[in-house]
C-alpha cells in the first residue's frame, strides 16, 4: 500500500447532495494520481510501459492536464485556447512528448495543477450542473462532464496502477 489509510487524503465518501457527491468523487480521482506518481523521478514518470504502447505516468499527467483543458475550459467556459501538447501533426503529442526531463515533467504537473485549479473554479461558480456548454455542437450539461471526468480519472488510474507496478512493484490505493 502506498499509504496507511490513516493517511490517505481522499474521502470516504458521505458527500450530501448532488454537486458535493460529483465534486468529492473527482477530487478523489484526481487525489489518486498525484498517489501514484509521487516519489518518482523523471525517467520513472516518463517509462513506457510494453512496446507497442507509448503509455507512460508522465503521459497520463499530460493528457489528463489536456482532457480538463478541453472540458471545462473549451466546451463549458466556451474559451478558444490552443489545446496542450496535441496539435494536427501530433494528435497524441500528449504520450508522444513524454521525455524523461525533469523539467518536462514539473511543467507537466504545473499545467495538470492550473488546469484543476480552472475547473475547480467554474464548477465552484456554476449557478447549477444544469449549466451547459457545447460539445460536437451539442449542449452537454455540467454534470454529464463531471460525470464523464469521473469516468475518465477513474479508467486512467487503472493503467496507473499497472504502471507504477512495473516501475517500482507499488500496488493498491
Amino acid at each position: 500500500m502506498f499509504l496507511h489509510p490513516d493517511q490517505d487524503p481522499r474521502s470516504d465518501g458521505g458527500f450530501v447532495g448532488e454537486r458535493d457527491t460529483l465534486v468529492g468523487f473527482l477530487r478523489d480521482q484526481r487525489l489518486t494520481l498525484e498517489m501514484k506518481c509521487a516519489g518518482l523521478d523523471a525517467e520513472a514518470m516518463a517509462r513506457r510501459s510494453v512496446e507497442p504502447s507509448n503509455l507512460s505516468l508522465l503521459g497520463l499527467v499530460r493528457h489528463l492536464a489536456g482532457v480538463e483543458q478541453a472540458w471545462f475550459r473549451r466546451v463549458m467556459a466556451g474559451q478558444d485556447v490552443p489545446r496542450h501538447y496535441r496539435s494536427d501533426d501530433d494528435p497524441g503529442g500528449d504520450f508522444n512528448g513524454a521525455l524523461p526531463d525533469p523539467e518536462s515533467v514539473a511543467q507537466a504537473w504545473d499545467t495538470w495543477r492550473s488546469e484543476v485549479a480552472f475547473a475547480e473554479r467554474f464548477v465552484a461558480e456554476a449557478p447549477d450542473l444544469g449549466v451547459t456548454g457545447t460539445h460536437d455542437d451539442e449542449p452537454i450539461a455540467l454534470r454529464e462532464v463531471l460525470v464523464h471526468m469521473i469516468e475518465e480519472y477513474a479508467r486512467h488510474n487503472g493503467h496507473a496502477d499497472f504502471l507504477r507496478e512495473r516501475i517500482d512493484g507499488r500496488v493498491g490505493q
